[in-house]
């Protein structure tokens, strides 16, 4: 087993292989079709034990040791985005309008690779490996919940999950224990007024000013209603009212997201958002919907897990570059696994200059310094032997 790691730098080349494959031929949330097949025929001809369709698109992998000993998860998102590759890159997606803009493709490169590596040497693993191919992280309800709900935690004693971060430099690793990432909501007020003639405004109610009102009020909820010292945002992203220049409305429609870690803050934005909404309508005659989707609960690590997987990422990375990180306001459904198994979910820098990965996330150029996707199977699969070898 301790060459595990050597096996690993071996098969680098073909995680490159793999991640421009995925790369090229991404696929959107919920439509995955050909990359799941793709996953699971690899698991297959490795011999290992597979299951397909779980939760919907999911593929588990399951690495059954030849001594007996306690199961970890590795989980990897496989999904795209609605985005166009703007890249200039042999590798550049194929597939119009959609594109790896999150990493996941190098999530998944990584997590076969272990497949591959642990697989040569299963009979003398004292445990289990689940590996967790999960489909439609970027837009909820997601794909971890449906997974779990479908089994793919039955007998996992603990998982480890990372993100491959380009805003973090290649060689790093970032951890943290407890709240490491917000919950992510959504939300969509509907102002309904009375439209008419521009030139007569006092002959409507203005769902363009009140949203206006609205949008200046919600902005104090942060800066003035919640503790400084509580992480907490609220960002309108989007205003659609009007097609005319001289037509007054009769609506307007105002989406955005609130970030937070702490449920009770999360509940009281929650109703100073609807207090500010009604309040504000009410005085201007109009009438409102207000719909707020709680998304992914925050994701929240666990200390034991999370040092552990600091004690096996110094070998592989050097002390100076496992380093402890903020908190960061994105959202992950890595969330669920942790609420239902202890474990951690940490980042692996994937930052780089000279390999133009100076993008962040979502970003039509994005990229990444893909020496990452061998620090990140190194560090998962450090952290799983030495989990199992713990226990």
């Amino acid at each position: 087993m301790n060459n595990l790691l050597e096996r690993l730098e071996q098969l680098f080349p073909e995680m490159v292989e793999l991640r421009r494959y995925f790369h090229q031929y991404p696929e959107l949330s919920f439509h995955e079709e050909k990359t799941p097949a793709k996953i699971a025929e690899y698991l297959t001809n490795l011999g290992l034990e597979v299951k397909t369709g779980v939760g919907g698109n999911g593929v588990i992998g399951l690495i059954r040791g030849g001594k007996p000993g306690k199961t970890v998860a590795l989980r990897a998102d496989f999904d795209a985005l609605p985005i166009q590759d703007e890249k200039e890159v042999e590798y550049k997606s194929k597939v119009p309008g959609v594109m790896h803009a999150c990493g996941h493709d190098a999530h998944t490169a990584a997590l076969l690779a272990i497949a591959k590596a642990v697989s040569e040497v299963k009979n003398e693993l004292s445990g289990n490996i689940v590996l967790i191919h999960q489909f439609a992280e970027e837009i909820t309800p997601g794909g971890a919940k449906p997974m779990i709900e479908d089994g793919c935690l039955n007998g996992v004693d603990a998982i480890f999950g990372t993100h491959i971060w380009s805003m973090i430099p290649s060689g790093e690793i970032g951890f943290r224990s407890g709240p490491i990432m917000a919950a992510a909501d959504r939300f969509e007020i509907t102002v309904l007024g009375k439209g008419g003639h521009a030139a007569t405004p006092h002959d409507t109610i203005d769902p363009i000013a009140l949203g206006v009102s609205i949008v200046q009020q919600l902005q104090q909820i942060i800066s003035r209603r919640i503790d400084p010292l509580q992480p907490a945002v609220l960002t309108v992203a989007t205003f659609h009212a009007g097609n005319s220049f001289n037509v007054i409305p009769d609506k307007a429609v105002i989406e955005g997201t609130v970030r937070t870690f702490d449920t009770n803050i999360q509940d009281f934005i929650m109703e100073q958002m609807e207090n500010v909404i009604k309040s504000v309508c009410e005085q201007g005659g109009a009438s409102y919907d207000f719909r707020y989707s709680k998304g992914y609960p925050a994701v929240i690590n666990h200390l034991p897990e999370t040092e552990l997987l600091v004690q096996s990422a110094i070998p592989v990375v050097g002390e100076k570059n496992v380093k402890e990180m903020a908190p960061i306001m994105g959202g992950e459904d890595f969330s669920y696994y942790l609420q239902k198994v202890p474990g951690t979910f940490f980042f692996t820098g994937a930052g780089s200059q000279e390999k133009n990965a100076i993008y962040p996330h979502h970003h039509p150029k994005f990229d990444i310094d893909e020496k990452s996707i061998l620090m990140a199977a190194k560090v998962l699969l450090s952290a799983a032997l030495a989990y199992l070898e713990k226990h």
